[in-house]
């Protein structure tokens, strides 16, 4: 039974009941309201009943008034009768369920009527001068008999309206007696209802609360879950949700387990391929400083002789001129120290300035990697602005316009980030488009596309350097950032190790580098620095 079942169980079982005991409480109320209207009758009976003597006997004073002084105004009143009358009629009214009641007040009004005939015949007498004595005979005793029997009927019934009072008064103490009672057992009877549902809520529902409290309170601490809860209503499925949670929980624990173990036999391994890596690069970077060293001395030999070989061939030459020999074999001896012997000696020279240069490179590559770097604050706006006043001249030569922006600073080695901003801005010099003005602009990301660039490391600033230049076709994207890798060589001289500095020098500062370009829209080169020191 679901829980919406149970408690509107819950709450119709008491309200009807609740509904019997007010039922009882309305019934009992009921009967106190016609037990107070019934006493408040009988009060008003009594009050009418002993209202009624006085207008009588007041009328049987003006009867013998009248026939003492012989005048018939005094029986003539009318209005008197007619209240009388009234009063007798109202009474009658009050007593109608009372049949013994209603007899005795019929009776008192047939005494009066009579009563009233006697009267109105005693004033037709004294109008025509009759003889009063039959009148005096029925007027000579205390009251008229009639009167007499009035009287007798009106004490009867005053005393009988007494009795009832006095039965009515008891039945209405009785009745409210009963109704405080009734609702007293109402009230009693409501709080032990609740009560009693109060008590079947906490033993049934409000027991199996604490299981599932306590069930709760297992999972979170990781303990053992107590057995299912029976039944299918909500609270049963929110603890059979529990115990599956629990369940799954403890085969995460297991994967999560096994997983830890993985990882940390993976980390090792990459540790040990980190520590290889590392000691390769070291190698690789010794072998190329030290190939290229020991490269420097041939070159320099080869460089020396062949100005040796300059000199001679000039002494030769001369030789040959102060030697007046023959026109053919001048001839033949000028074509070759002229011809196929200065060529030769121009490849030897330009290959040694190339292997030189290459050499050079790989220097600089070599260098990058072992240099030992003074972390601190870097203005970059200040090193920025030092790269502008270095290449002013090439800038102005290419009729370029570059705008610096507002620039944040960066945690690293002031020389090597002027070097990578130095780097980025020739490049964006020296691949201009001539056929357009060139425009170049080096700025920084503000917050909400910092979020949007590298939502993963805030503790990091974006920097930019965009320019209008040729652009880079997208065959080409991926090779950018290797060393030896020209584009446009007919545009720029240099050996193509620029960028791979350039990402060299970032990638040991902790941040990355990356370009967007569009072939013959121009290109935007970021870089990302480190805004706090690095945990080494």
């Amino acid at each position: 039974m679901k829980l919406f079942t149970k408690g509107l169980l819950l709450i119709a079982l008491p309200s009807a009941i609740e509904l019997a005991l007010l039922g009882v409480v309305f019934d009992m109320q009921a009967q106190t309201t016609a037990a107070v209207e019934r006493s408040s009758d009988s009060k008003q009976i009594l009050y009418q009943a002993a209202a009624l003597e006085n207008p009588v006997l007041r009328q049987v004073a003006r009867v013998r008034t009248g026939i003492a002084a012989g005048d018939p105004s005094f029986m003539e009143r009318h209005a008197a009768w007619v209240d009388i009358g009234d009063r007798l009629a109202r009474l009658e009214q009050a007593v109608a369920d009372t049949s013994d009641q209603a007899a005795r007040v019929q009776g008192m009004r047939e005494a009066i009527d009579n009563y009233r005939q006697q009267a109105l015949s005693v004033a037709q007498s004294l109008r025509t001068g009759a003889t009063m004595t039959p009148f005096a005979t029925l007027e000579g005793g205390e009251l008229p008999a009639q009167v007499v029997r009035f009287r007798e009927q009106l004490h009867t019934f005053v005393d009988e309206a007494a009795r009832l009072d006095g039965e009515r008064n008891a039945t209405l103490a009785r009745t409210r007696q009963r109704q405080q009672y009734a609702l007293v057992g109402a009230v009693i009877g409501s709080m032990l209802l609740w009560a009693g549902t109060a008590f079947a809520f906490a033993r049934g529902i409000g027991r199996r609360l604490d299981v599932l409290a306590d069930n709760a309170q297992r999972l979170a601490d990781g303990q053992t879950l107590s057995k299912p809860l029976a039944g299918n209503d909500e609270i049963a499925a929110l603890d059979a949700a529990l115990h599956r949670t629990s369940g799954l929980l403890r085969i995460a624990e297991q994967n999560q387990a096994a997983l830890k173990v993985s990882l940390q036999a993976r980390a090792a391994e990459l540790a040990s391929v980190n520590e290889t890596l590392r000691q390769e690069t070291q190698d690789n970077e010794m072998f190329i400083y030290s190939v290229s060293h020991d490269l420097r001395s041939p070159l320099v030999n080869m460089q020396g002789f062949s100005k040796e070989l300059q000199v001679s061939c000039d002494e030769l030459r001369a030789t040959v001129v102060e030697a007046g020999l023959p026109a053919d074999e001048h001839r033949r001896l000028a074509h070759v120290l002229d011809g196929d012997m200065q060529e030769s000696l121009g490849f030897v020279r330009s290959s040694v300035t190339r292997a030189a240069a290459i050499i050079e490179a790989l220097l600089r590559i070599s260098r990058a990697g072992r240099l030992e770097y003074q972390w601190q604050r870097v203005s970059v706006g200040r090193a920025v602005a030092r790269v502008v006043d270095t290449l002013q001249k090439r800038i102005d030569e290419r009729r370029a316009v570059v705008i610096v922006r507002e620039l944040p600073t960066a945690w690293g080695d002031p020389s090597a980030i002027e070097q990578v901003f130095s780097q980025l801005l020739s490049n964006a010099i020296n691949f201009l488009d001539p056929s357009r003005p060139g425009h170049i602009e080096i700025g920084a990301l503000d917050a909400q596309q910092e979020d949007s660039v590298h939502s993963s490391a805030p503790r990091t600033r974006t920097f930019f350097v965009r320019d209008n230049g040729l652009g880079i076709p997208a065959a080409y994207m991926s090779k950018v950032f290797r060393a030896f890798q020209r584009l446009h060589g007919d545009v720029a001289q240099g050996e193509g190790v620029g960028l791979a500095l350039v990402r060299r020098t970032v990638e040991r500062h902790g941040g990355r580098v990356w370009v967007e370009s569009a072939e013959g829209a121009g290109s935007t080169f970021f870089v990302t620095l480190p805004d706090h020191p690095l945990r080494h």
